[in-house]
């Protein structure tokens, strides 16, 4: 599969900013996220409390602007692209969010490496029909050893 490349440094309360890496499959609609484990965890926080915009402090004028995350009602979570804006959404109800909110945490934890995918099918506990694939990289790279 090809992929386009996004990188964006999201804005932070934190001193500094961190890169994290968007790539965005031009084929499946898939989304790749690797960041640090500070930036899964900022984006875990994002989701469980059901809003926040991480955006690129100097976006390319084809690259991915940033996050934002959204309360609704569900049921579940919808995970889709904004093309006009050009930022992944993630919308949902509490439940559905803090669910996805403790896996990407986990993945920021994985210290053994590896990666999560989060795909909808029918019947999906948390996730809404709709939702793009997402995979979350470990921070720590590579395959578990497990």
């Amino acid at each position: 599969m090809a992929f386009a490349s996004w990188q964006a440094s999201w804005e932070s309360n934190l001193e500094g900013e961190l890169p994290v890496i968007l790539n965005c499959g031009t084929v499946c609609g898939e989304v790749g996220i690797t960041a640090s484990a500070e930036e899964l965890n900022r984006l875990a926080d994002a989701v469980a409390k059901g809003e926040g915009l991480l955006s690129s402090t100097a976006p390319a004028a084809d690259a991915l602007a940033g996050v934002e995350v959204e309360k609704t009602p569900g049921p579940g979570v919808l995970i889709h692209l904004d093309s006009e804006r050009h930022i992944l959404v993630i919308s949902g109800d509490a439940a559905g969010r803090a669910v996805l909110a403790d896996n990407v945490r986990d993945m920021a934890s994985a210290e053994d490496g590896g990666h999560l995918h989060i795909d909808y099918h029918p019947g999906h506990f948390y996730l809404a029909e709709g939702s793009v694939p997402l995979v979350v990289n470990s921070p720590h790279g590579g395959m578990p050893t497990r």
